[in-house]
């Protein structure tokens, strides 16, 4: 199964569609209450209930996700109310619709779940009613929309935001320890579409971060990260540095981070942190450790691109 440790927890929503084909005849007898195994829509959505709680049994590669709401409604096949799911061709035909909403929080989304239980509610639908009906068909099967997760990812920012990396580190300014964490923040802004437009390597010294931050912010770089002097050690000075210069706090975003990191590692804790902006530049400090950087990233990419609309008073 693939790792989604690296995800965060987030509200995951998906949608699905299916159709049970039948004649009109057996669409009477479902409208009188006259099928010999009783009550249709109740069984085929209890069925519907348990396939979507047995998907983790029957996809092999299906994380076990929690599913916080599941509703599945039936309706009969109209062009005019379902043409514009299915076409005029086969709303010209008559049938059972079967739509799907589920919600989920958690790291992986809950597609296969939804399109499960629209899968086993169709074929309970069949069950039900192949003693009256032998030209049953099912088909039309699919989803219609899922939300959370990356799929989200393009509401945060319309055109790719600027950004630039600020390793703060005596040891790598001066050559005697090569950067890995500044990098990877490089490499994973990169995947979600950023510009990465400035990279620097300075001392841990209030003067020269401060220096550096400034000369960004003047340059309406959108985004700046700093990765190191997060510690409690007598040369980690990024924390204060960044915080004596901020005009507006976001708190907000490095209690994420804090967080996001304590459910790996307790030793999160021990990582001090600011966030805020500059003008209408955000500045975020990440550890120096590389995975205490990436852990950082996880924790508030793509969501945090969405302070650049708000500083620019474009509210939430």
């Amino acid at each position: 199964m693939r790792d989604i440790t690296h995800k965060q927890t987030t509200l995951r929503t998906a949608q699905a569609i299916g159709i049970v084909f039948c004649t009109a005849e057996t669409l009477n007898q479902i409208h009188n209450n006259l099928l010999p195994k009783g009550n249709l829509f109740d069984v085929a959505r209890a069925a519907g209930f348990l396939g979507a709680k047995a998907t983790p049994q029957l996809l092999p590669h299906c994380h076990p996700v929690n599913i916080d709401a599941l509703d599945i409604t039936f309706d009969f096949l109209e062009a005019t109310k379902h043409a514009v799911y299915f076409g005029e061709e086969v709303c010209q035909r008559t049938g059972i619709v079967l739509i799907g909403t589920a919600k989920s929080i958690g790291r992986t989304g809950i597609e296969m779940e939804m399109l499960t239980a629209i899968s086993v509610a169709a074929l309970e639908i069949y069950d039900m009613l192949k003693p009256v009906d032998t030209t049953l068909e099912i088909g039309h099967i699919r989803l219609l929309e899922k939300k959370g997760g990356k799929s989200d990812r393009k509401k945060f920012f319309n055109t790719p935001p600027t950004c630039a990396v600020l390793v703060c580190s005596d040891s790598t300014a001066a050559g005697k320890r090569e950067d890995n964490s500044g990098k990877m923040i490089v490499h994973m802004l990169e995947e979600v579409n950023a510009q990465v437009v400035d990279y620097k390597i300075v001392p841990d010294s209030k003067a020269d971060i401060q220096q550096q931050i400034l000369e960004w912010v003047q340059r309406d770089i959108h985004f700046i990260f700093t990765t190191g002097g997060t510690g409690l050690g007598p040369r980690d000075h990024t924390v204060s540095a960044v915080a004596e210069i901020l005009e507006r706090d976001a708190d907000g975003i490095t209690e994420a981070i804090r967080v996001f990191g304590q459910q790996r590692t307790p030793l999160a804790m021990m990582s001090r942190a600011v966030a805020g902006a500059i003008n209408e530049t955000l500045i975020v400090t990440l550890p120096g450790s590389t995975n205490g950087a990436k852990e950082g990233m996880e924790a508030i990419l793509p969501a945090v691109f969405h302070a650049r609309k708000m500083m620019k008073g474009g509210g939430h």
